[in-house]
């Protein structure tokens, strides 16, 4: 299995969580679990050198300890809060706060766009859409797992880690 195939993976991955948030407001745990299991491929083919898969874990923990405060606020929902910690573990503490900038903005953006849609009528054709009805219902929350996938696409292409691969 090339380095570049298991790269492709990961994008994958990340839409699927993206499109799944946005449809059902949940993340499945095996898409995090997936992010983590093709993380660990990706550092075997690649060699990864001990102290970098250390460093990396050490991030993701760091992240699902801020991401489960966020969690215990009611700020995020659960399976945000695992696939920040997932997807952190590609970054490592190299890329991080890049990684939770980039995602942050991009949240950011969401919620207000969402805000305004919000306040327009939904045209009837789409009323009959359960995800567009519940993602327009000003009582829902934002499917903060769509920023969080688009923000590691964002930071990816330019990752420490495809560096140490060489495929950066």
């Amino acid at each position: 299995m090339s380095a570049v195939l298991v790269m492709m993976v990961l994008p994958l991955l990340l839409a699927l969580a993206a499109g799944w948030d946005l449809a059902s407001y949940t993340i499945p745990n095996l898409l995090s679990v997936g992010i983590v299991a093709a993380f660990i491929a990706f550092a075997l083919v690649v060699g990864l050198p001990a102290a970098a898969w250390g460093a990396h874990f050490a991030a993701a923990l760091v992240a699902l300890v801020a991401a489960i405060a966020l969690f215990a606020l009611r700020l995020i929902g659960g399976g945000d809060a695992k696939l920040f910690a997932a997807t952190a573990l590609w970054f490592g503490f190299g890329d991080l706060m890049s990684y939770a900038l980039v995602a942050a903005l991009i949240g950011g953006g969401l919620t207000v766009a969402l805000l305004a849609l919000r306040q327009l009528p939904l045209p009837p054709a789409l009323i009959r859409q359960t995800w567009i009805a519940r993602l327009h219902d000003h009582r829902s929350g934002v499917p903060y797992g769509v920023a969080l996938a688009a923000g590691a696409l964002v930071v990816l292409p330019n990752a420490q880690i495809l560096r140490l691969a060489g495929l950066a």
